[in-house]
């Protein structure tokens, strides 16, 4: 089974802050129940133009860490299409508390199989691609975090006619595909801004072989490092919901709406901006931030 295009438009709701510019979010997140946000554009054309191939024994195989949306998503993909999926899993001290985590038992139930593997074979993750692709050579083999070419190609559906109307793209990064994708195809006149997650010294270069453009930036919005949750983040994305009534994920778009926050009020955006910050979902990855946050007695995430 293809992945189709969404029947509905996609919403873009406007943030009322009351300062001297626009905000608006665009509800990527709501595309689909199960495959969030750009996991669903970034697995589009993977998808469907590896089955449009009808190979003889189709198999996806894929990379990620113990709470990855991508992880989620492929195994949700698996499911939708009939595919049987792998997920490599870093970190071999999963193997035996795989039920304990949320984003792995659902993939579980959607029916991928889970390889666990160590930090250094999973740094060596494209060697081991190689491998695979010898002994699985039906198989599509998709990178971490779903970011090829053909990712950058799908993110081209998260941009319209109603996109083109903003001063400012936002989006979180973290393997660098969503916004390699906005900057290949935003309009001329629009400036690009993504929210590094992660601090990988590697990523500009990336995205510049992905999009060929120089019309982005990026701005790091780490707030400690990938993965690390602090108190002002927590407070950051429950005020936010109760504020607007959209729920943030604390790694990437729960990070990226403070930092763009922050700037508004440092007057980073000239005055009578627009800015279309981009939801790109990963809304599971709250269940398993909850589970760290609770036994560390710690504020949870509404």
């Amino acid at each position: 089974m293809l992945l189709k295009l969404p029947t509905e438009t996609i919403s873009i709701q406007e943030i009322p802050i009351h300062k001297n510019v626009k905000l608006f979010m665009k509800r990527e997140d709501l595309i689909h129940p199960q495959i969030s946000g750009n996991k669903y554009w970034k697995l589009f054309y993977n998808i469907n133009h590896y089955l449009e191939r009808n190979p003889e024994n189709p198999f996806v195989i894929t990379f990620g860490g113990a709470f990855s949306n991508h992880i989620s998503a492929v195994s949700a993909v698996g499911k939708l299409s009939g595919i049987p999926t792998l997920g490599l899993i870093r970190g071999e001290e999963l193997q035996d508390k795989w039920r304990d985590n949320p984003t792995l038992l659902f993939a579980k139930r959607n029916g991928m199989n889970l390889k666990f593997i160590t930090r250094e074979e999973y740094r060596n993750k494209e060697k081991l691609a190689e491998f695979l692709t010898h002994e699985f050579p039906d198989a599509l083999i998709i990178p971490e975090g779903g970011t090829n070419q053909e990712a950058v190609e799908g993110v081209k559906m998260m941009l319209n006619n109603k996109t083109k109307d903003f001063d400012y793209l936002c989006t979180a990064v973290g393997t660098g595909g969503t916004v390699a994708g906005i900057s290949r195809f935003c309009e001329d006149n629009q400036k690009v801004i993504g929210f590094k997650a992660v601090d990988d010294s590697s990523l500009e270069n990336k995205i510049r072989e992905l999009t060929l453009k120089k019309n982005f930036d990026l701005i790091d919005s780490g707030f400690g490092g990938y993965g690390k949750i602090k108190d002002e983040n927590i407070r950051f994305i429950n005020d936010f919901k109760e504020s607007y009534g959209i729920p943030l994920e604390p790694v990437y778009t729960g990070k990226m709406m403070q930092k763009v926050t922050e700037l508004i009020d440092e007057g980073y955006f000239p005055e009578n901006s627009r800015i279309l910050c981009f939801h790109t979902g990963g809304l599971q990855g709250i269940e398993g931030a909850n589970l760290l946050l609770e036994k560390q007695n710690r504020k949870l995430i509404i």
